[in-house]
């Protein structure tokens, strides 16, 4: 069986944000896989998708912390900013992170480990609502 829905999550601040529960929100189809696979797809070159801690919050401020050490605003050599200071760090955190996640499913579920939850990373100031894509395959 093959399902695939397009849906969006609404606008965040900048940062990472758990939305696991979310995303299950928007996918009831997954309780019908028994053995399968999801892939999510996110339709922006300026927020990505990631697997990461699911309990502390405080690792999704130091990721963002980090990232913006990592990934500096106004750098000088930076051609591309003709939408402000975080657009072109936010393209570089794309590549680095990501566009999609492929995770599989086990008797209607997400087989992640205890401590994973999945992460929208938006990673401009004003982002707005991000489209998604999920793709659900299985028997």
């Amino acid at each position: 069986m093959w399902i695939q829905k397009a849906f969006f999550l609404p606008p965040k601040k900048r940062g990472f944000h758990l939305v696991t529960n979310e995303i299950l929100q928007e996918i009831p189809e997954l309780s019908t896989i028994h053995c399968g696979l999801l892939h999510l797809f996110i339709k922006h070159t300026s927020a990505s998708l990631a697997l990461n801690e699911n309990a502390d919050p405080t690792v999704r401020q130091d990721l963002e912390s980090h990232f913006n050490e990592m990934v500096p605003e106004r750098a000088p050599y930076y051609l591309h900013d003709y939408e402000g200071d975080d657009d072109m760090p936010a393209h570089i955190k794309n590549c680095l992170l990501g566009s999609s996640l492929t995770i599989p499913v086990t008797r209607g579920k997400l087989n992640l480990g205890i401590w994973q939850g999945i992460y929208l990373c938006e990673h401009r100031n004003h982002g707005g609502k991000r489209e998604m894509v999920a793709t659900l395959h299985g028997e």
